[in-house]
């Protein structure tokens, strides 16, 4: 036997009334070790209690095999234990004799005097004692519930099933008994699957959290392995450093399934109108003042001026949404950060290749580095200064956040703190968060800085929480920050739309570079759609022109560059200096066949065109090799050479990257 329980390619379908089918669950796979306990969690109409009744014989597959113990679940059996959410007590009886009654059933070959121990012992053990002899309608939602627990394990089952056990209890009564529950399983060691809508819950009490995705046809979406010890409380869960990091993955997954669930609803066969191949456009961006362009696109209607009638702008919390959205199809297009393109192209994401191109910068600079106040109180205003901190809390774990592993934000923050002599890798440890929750994780203490684009330094530096340390406009001044970025399937399904859609963005990335408009474009960015922020908190260009301040107090600019010479022309040398700095870093190996990469991912002849069309030929692009503020220069001569001369570096992986080759190019 290799595990206890097995579910095997599990799929569920329901009969309807019109004759039609309906398919709840497809190729289900889980397997179950003795002793875990396992969370199903999903929003409604996911399957999980259907697949928790199949794993209790209560109801059996259409396709596929539950095995327990290397026998097929055909039938319910004492073995297993299923406790509902409705307690399903007999009302006539008290809480003894509710025991008592599966006792006697399941157990009836033992001697009277072992069945009342037993029955005695299970009632002591959820501390009923005092409510022993009374009735259901005499006991509280809570104490139902602890009944219900007693008798499914005073039968010894060998698979507790819980579904949605605590769903209908109040906050206190609720915690109690996870609590009990927990010290239950842990003491009798049995294997337990429970169906929760909670996800503190699921944290909590779990080994691993299955996360199903939306029906019909359910799967299972991800599994969440929650490493720490037991035995557990509830407070030193919460205070365990990987605690917030578990939620967010469980929430960013629910999230994302509520999204995916819209995008379907208002999913259409492409509407071709007006010469494009298609004008119903779903486009995605992360609430920031870089999305400024996409949110005057739409509100000054310079999308239905090109032809694209009908555009949804998608807000996604995290840059790890668009990521999936554009993987999944759900997504037309999407604003995203500057490496995205290239690092999916290579196989970023899980090793898998998806090639993205890019035709069109929206946004150069609009990023820095924040750290914590108590920092600048200790006098840590310059790089030096931090590596010198470093070095003498050299026994601390110092925290910095980034939005993505292909961000600027990441590459930049790497980038500089590499150049002080800071080992990224060894000498700090940096984690992904959304941007909305840096702040919130700064002012915790959970994060002691972070490299992120506005507001959110602004606001740090606003509410006094962090303060600015560097710009980008001091690191790499003109870098790109956010691009717009398509499927290559997409662009060659769709080239027509394609122009069309840079076309309007480039008119808005125009209209957003002056400085008339910039109250305008502030009042529409704070709106609940976007970025739904104070006015304070949002800024566009500062009259002084300066980068930040850190005297006499910490103060930060804004520094975002949206149009112009040089700014939305997409650079095969730029998307190369990603290409290098995330190999550096490990997040992707170096591609050998690295000039075919970039000619497929950087568009210029797609820009070229829609600047033509615009009759913004005048928009030159004369840039040489990257400087960057540390003096080295970087061109596209020699990458791998660069990559060697590196001091401060990840191993360095090398291959040639097979990427699906370009569809031909349709009618």
């Amino acid at each position: 036997m290799t595990h206890f329980v097995a579910v095997e390619n599990v799929e569920k379908v329901f009969p309807l009334a019109d004759g039609d089918t309906y398919i709840a669950l497809k190729g289900i796979d889980l397997e179950i070790k003795k002793g875990e306990f396992i969370s199903l969690i999903g929003h409604s109409g996911c399957g999980k209690s259907t697949l928790l009744n199949m794993i209790a014989g209560l109801d059996l597959p259409t396709d596929g095999v539950v095995m327990l113990e290397d026998e097929e679940v055909l039938k319910p059996g004492p073995d297993r234990m299923v406790v509902f959410q409705n307690y399903s007590l007999l009302p006539w009886m008290s809480v003894r004799q509710n025991i008592e009654l599966a006792v006697k059933n399941v157990l009836g070959h033992l001697p009277a005097a072992e069945r009342s121990e037993i029955i005695e012992h299970h009632i002591d053990m959820v501390g009923l004692r005092h409510a022993a002899d009374k009735p259901p309608d005499q006991l509280s939602g809570g104490m139902k519930q602890r009944v219900a627990i007693a008798r499914a394990f005073a039968i010894k089952p060998k698979l507790l099933l819980l579904d949605e056990p605590f769903g209908a209890l109040d906050a206190l009564t609720r915690g109690n008994l996870q609590e009990k529950l927990m010290e239950i399983c842990e003491e009798n060691h049995v294997t337990t699957v429970m169906v929760t809508h909670d996800v503190d819950e699921a944290i909590l009490l779990s080994d691993r959290v299955v996360m199903l995705t939306n029906g019909p046809e359910s799967k299972i979406g991800q599994i969440l392995d929650i490493e720490i010890p037991r035995p557990r409380k509830r407070m030193e869960v919460i205070s365990h450093p990987n605690y917030y990091s578990y939620r967010s993955e469980i929430i960013y997954f629910l999230n994302q399934q509520k999204q995916i669930k819209k995008l379907r609803a208002r999913k259409t066969a492409a509407v071709a109108r007006h010469g494009l191949e298609k004008i119903n456009l779903e486009i995605g961006f992360v609430p920031l003042v870089a999305c400024a362009p996409l949110a005057i696109a739409q509100e000054k209607g310079f999308f239905a001026h090109h032809g694209l009638d009908e555009v949804h702008l998608v807000r996604e919390s995290s840059w790890r949404g668009i990521q999936d959205g554009i993987a999944g199809g759900y997504l037309d297009a999407a604003q995203m950060p500057s490496g995205m393109p290239v690092w999916m192209t290579v196989g970023g994401m899980d090793g898998k290749s998806i090639p993205i191109v890019s035709a069109l910068t929206l946004t150069r600079n609009g990023n820095a580095i924040t750290l914590d106040k108590r920092f600048y109180d200790q006098g840590i205003h310059t790089l030096d200064d931090l590596k010198r901190m470093l070095l003498d809390t050299a026994d601390k774990q110092h925290i910095f956040g980034v939005v993505h592993p292909a961000s600027m934000h990441n590459l930049l923050l790497r980038y500089w703190l590499a150049a002080g002599g800071i080992n990224p890798d060894s000498d700090i440890s940096i984690t992904t968060l959304p941007p909305a929750q840096m702040v919130a994780n700064l002012q915790a203490g959970s994060i002691d800085g972070y490299c992120v684009g506005e507001p959110w330094n602004i606001r740090a530096a606003v509410e006094g929480i962090g303060y600015t340390i560097a710009t980008d406009l001091e690191i790499w001044n003109g870098h790109p920050g956010k691009v717009l970025g398509v499927r290559e399937d997409w662009a060659n399904a769709y080239p027509n739309t394609h122009v069309a859609l840079v076309k309007a963005l480039l008119e808005a990335c125009r209209y957003c570079t002056d400085e008339a408009n910039h109250d305008e474009i502030r009042e529409i960015l704070s709106r609940g759609e976007y970025l739904s922020c104070e006015l304070d908190f949002i800024q566009l260009g500062d009259p002084n022109n300066r980068t930040c301040d850190l005297r006499p107090s910490p103060k930060e600019y804004a520094h975002h560059q949206f149009y112009g010479q040089g700014v939305n022309r997409p650079s095969r040398t730029e998307h190369l200096w990603m290409m290098t700095q995330m190999a550096r870093w490990g997040e992707i190996p170096f591609p050998r066949n690295w000039v075919e990469i970039l000619e497929r991912v950087s568009k210029v002849n797609v820009f070229s065109i829609a600047a033509r069309e615009l009759g913004l030929s005048d928009l030159t692009y004369s840039r040489g090799a990257i400087q960057l503020f540390d003096g080295v220069n970087f061109s596209a001569d020699d990458p791998i050479e660069y990559l060697n001369n590196l001091k401060i570096k990840h191993d360095i992986y090398m291959a040639e990257v097979a990427i699906e080759k370009p569809l031909a190019r349709s009618a």
